[in-house]
């Protein structure tokens, strides 16, 4: 075994570690049934309960369904290799089924129902995953990561329903929420336009805070919208943006992380700001030589 591939091995080693310690050190954590309180409950036509909640996620089905076309369609994205087009592929099929599980989960939430909520979103949370080691890794571990990747969040789903415990359903969905955007701002990316995830981070994260204030933004709003509600479109934003950057990039020409770049950028302002700082004082010397001389 040489030694990268010695270094990946215990890379997930590692992880896997981890994951028992923790599993072994935390209580666990079932879930909440006052998770499916929303505060929007209203059925505002065609007879659909909770209706902003259900028809807020009809974004998803759209971008999705573009998402897919576009990774297939003469190669619209340019991707160059199978692992990254099976990562893509999955990432906006789990997008496209969001539109339908979540719907599905708010007509009439309950822990049932939840499941093909968080399901496909467990399937594009992994594939960002494979999609990101593909990137800025390793492209042969990511692509052989994805199916692992993926099956590890089914079992999370699996394991919650089983034994009503959300430890491996939050690993799975927050890890990623903190590695891919410090992957993103360390790594050096393959491609150009790497700063959308950061963008795509961002709604995410907004979606999250909205989420967790749903009651008090729907009396905010006057009870027109609720938090929960934003958060579906915000959320929708996160694969807007990924299918610009897909459209958008090409190949990097010189592989410089985010943070080199930014760096970089900070020097430049510094002595830029630096010389315009001697050039007033120059200025200013040889003004106050000349009304000097002029006086005399």
């Amino acid at each position: 075994m040489d030694g990268s591939r010695k270094k990946k091995w215990v890379a997930w080693a590692v992880a896997a570690a981890i994951f028992v310690v923790l599993m072994l050190v935390t209580p666990a954590i079932p879930q909440d049934e006052a998770y499916h309180d929303f505060a929007d409950q209203r059925t505002l036509f065609l007879g659909i309960p909770n209706t902003l909640n259900v028809i807020s996620n009809i974004p998803f089905f759209f971008v999705g369904v573009t998402g897919l076309i576009l990774c297939h369609y003469k190669n619209y994205f340019r991707l160059s290799s199978q692992g990254e087009l099976w990562s893509w592929t999955l990432f906006f099929a789990g997008v496209t089924a969001v539109g339908f599980g979540s719907s599905y989960y708010h007509l009439n939430p309950n822990d049932a129902t939840l499941v093909w909520d968080r399901l496909p979103m467990t399937i594009a949370f992994t594939s960002v995953m494979a999609i990101f080691i593909i990137e800025r890794v390793d492209e042969r571990a990511g692509a052989k990561s994805l199916a692992p990747l993926v099956i590890t969040g089914a079992l999370s789903i699996m394991y919650w329903r089983h034994f009503d415990d959300l430890r491996p359903y939050a690993v799975v969905q927050f890890v990623p929420c903190i590695a891919l955007p410090v992957m993103a701002i360390v790594i050096p990316p393959m491609y150009t336009h790497s700063s959308y995830w950061l963008w795509a981070a961002g709604f995410y994260l907004l979606a999250k805070v909205e989420e967790a204030a749903d009651k008090p933004i729907y009396n905010w709003t006057h009870q027109i919208v609720s938090g929960h509600t934003l958060k579906h479109l915000c959320a929708a934003m996160v694969p807007v943006f990924l299918a610009l950057m897909l459209a958008k990039r090409t190949i990097e020409p010189e592989r410089v992380s985010l943070l080199q770049k930014w760096k970089i950028s900070w020097v430049t302002v510094r002595e830029r700001r630096s010389k315009d700082s001697i050039t007033v004082d120059v200025d200013c010397n040889y003004a106050a030589v000349s009304n000097t001389t002029s006086e005399q």
